[in-house]
């Protein structure tokens, strides 16, 4: 019913109605622990670090088309999420733009400036599993379990690589919960 509504919203400077589900994620030096296949009763072993040196990672998909546009920043707050906005205004211009957001305070901060094309779509407050963009994140993040770098900007090389080497075939595979894009056929979105 929601979409419907966004939906009635399209004004004629804009072609057409994207609905994008967004959020941020932190890839940092410290070694991400995962599964290891071991012998029954033997403990995983493997080399890692702790270090704290990290970046962030701003993402929109759009789960229909699996269209995908990343930012990366140094950290999360309200600027750099105006930023981010900024960029993801630019880069589609000619529609308008849904994006569904966590309850962040950056995503609510009183001082952003929303573009005309730019609509946030709030989830309800701590359910980050109905965001598709977090099953994203978890695709992206398999490839760097128990992976060493000397820097940060091998990590960033890394994440650079794999965003690259996404099609929207898998994109659109790992974000197109059912449910969402259902909502958007019906809508008129789709």
């Amino acid at each position: 019913m929601l979409l419907k509504q966004y939906a009635t919203l399209v004004k004629p400077e804009f072609e057409r109605l994207h609905y994008f589900a967004a959020d941020e994620s932190r890839f940092g030096l410290k070694t991400t622990v995962g599964r290891l296949i071991t012998s029954l009763g033997v403990k995983p072993f493997g080399t890692w670090t702790r270090q704290f040196k990290a970046f962030w990672l701003y993402g929109a998909v759009e789960p229909t088309t699996g269209e995908p546009f990343f930012l990366q920043l140094t950290h999360v707050d309200s600027e750099c999420y105006q930023l981010f906005l900024d960029q993801f205004s630019q880069a589609y211009p000619d529609s308008l733009n849904i994006l569904q957001v966590d309850n962040g305070a950056f995503h609510k901060a009183k001082h952003l400036v929303l573009s005309n094309n730019i609509m946030l779509l709030f989830q309800p407050p701590y359910c980050p599993e109905l965001n598709p963009i977090e099953r994203l994140w978890q695709h992206l993040k398999q490839d760097l379990c128990w992976a060493l770098f000397k820097n940060l900007t091998q990590l960033q090389t890394k994440v650079d690589n794999l965003i690259a080497d996404l099609t929207t075939e898998t994109v659109a595979s790992v974000t197109g919960f059912g449910f969402i894009v259902e909502a958007l056929f019906v809508a008129g979105i789709f």
